[in-house]
């Protein structure tokens, strides 16, 4: 008893001490620091997770869709607009060379990452904000990531590996979609740069054949769309040829051509006689011809 009575009489006094109005508060522990990079980290996970909502992709759905009951025979495969969000088994089509994934909600690619054969992958339109997983697809040629949420060049860097990629989409007029990487001043230079086998950005060519008319039609939109300088005061205009170049000149006469000329004429002339006589040759025949006709009355 002596002890639990010291026990409270040291609580006691631990509460006496205590500043007045603060009685019956526990003490409160200082709450960690959370630092921006880690919050900026969170964000990238938070997007990245799947909300278990929408549609996943199972065996039943592709073989409905393609009409092949083996997963490692499909090659072709679109599933635009289907509410997709999760790509489950998609990974077993090993096979797969073109797949067109736009206008769904998926955010993360994992599945996509041992398809090694796939050469063409539509993802417009989704919620995409980490491209990691396309490091594995060592045959991509054509990639369409607009509409998606890529903040930065530096989340595009897993790409630089993909040898065989030459096209590469992250902003589509046509259809309203970007990135907020597109509001980077000049990101097409700096992504030309840091994937420098691209031939076209944005469906616009950057290198190859047909890559210099697309620069200059760069450069006059540019120019056009510049604020025009004060004009100096213009000269007045000069001709471009010199006076009387237009006015018709004096034939010149010359004995060769007047010959020639002469010989012509005379071919002319030989040429309407022989029609002439072949003219009435062929009258004189039609005319024997007809004769002959009217005289054999009796057969």
């Amino acid at each position: 008893m002596a002890t639990g009575g010291g026990a409270s009489g040291t609580a006691g006094s631990r509460r006496a001490d205590l500043p007045a109005g603060m009685e019956g508060r526990r003490e409160e522990a200082p709450e960690p620091e959370v630092s921006e990079a880690s919050e900026e980290d969170e964000e990238e996970e938070e997007e990245e997770e799947d909300d278990g909502s929408g549609v996943r992709v199972t065996p039943a759905l592709l073989k409905a869709t393609t009409g092949e009951f083996s997963l490692e025979s499909i090659l072709l495969l679109r599933l635009r607009g289907r509410g997709i969000a999760h790509l489950g088994c998609l990974a077993d089509c090993s096979n797969l060379e073109w797949l067109d994934l736009s206008g769904n909600a998926i955010a993360g690619l994992a599945p996509l990452a041992t398809l090694r054969a796939l050469a063409v992958l539509n993802l417009a339109g989704n919620r995409v904000a980490s491209v990691e997983p396309l490091r594995g697809c060592r045959s991509l040629r054509q990639l369409n990531l607009a509409g998606n949420r890529l903040r930065s060049l530096r989340q595009l860097r897993c790409l630089q590996g993909l040898r065989h990629l030459e096209s590469l989409r992250l902003r589509d007029p046509l259809g309203n979609l970007g990135n907020p990487v597109c509001a980077t001043p000049a990101y097409r230079a700096a992504l030309a740069a840091m994937l420098p086998g691209l031939k076209a950005i944005d469906g616009q060519r950057v290198a190859g054949r047909g890559s210099e008319l697309f620069r200059l039609c760069g450069e006059l939109d540019a120019a056009l769309d510049a604020e025009a300088a004060p004009a100096a005061p213009a000269e007045p205009p000069q001709p471009w040829v010199q006076a009387g170049f237009w006015e018709p000149r004096p034939p010149r006469r010359s004995a060769v051509l007047e010959e020639a000329t002469r010989q012509l004429g005379q071919a002319l002339r030989e040429c309407r006689e022989l029609g002439r006589r072949a003219d009435d040759s062929i009258a004189q025949a039609q005319r024997a011809l007809g004769r002959r006709h009217h005289g054999n009355f009796g057969f």
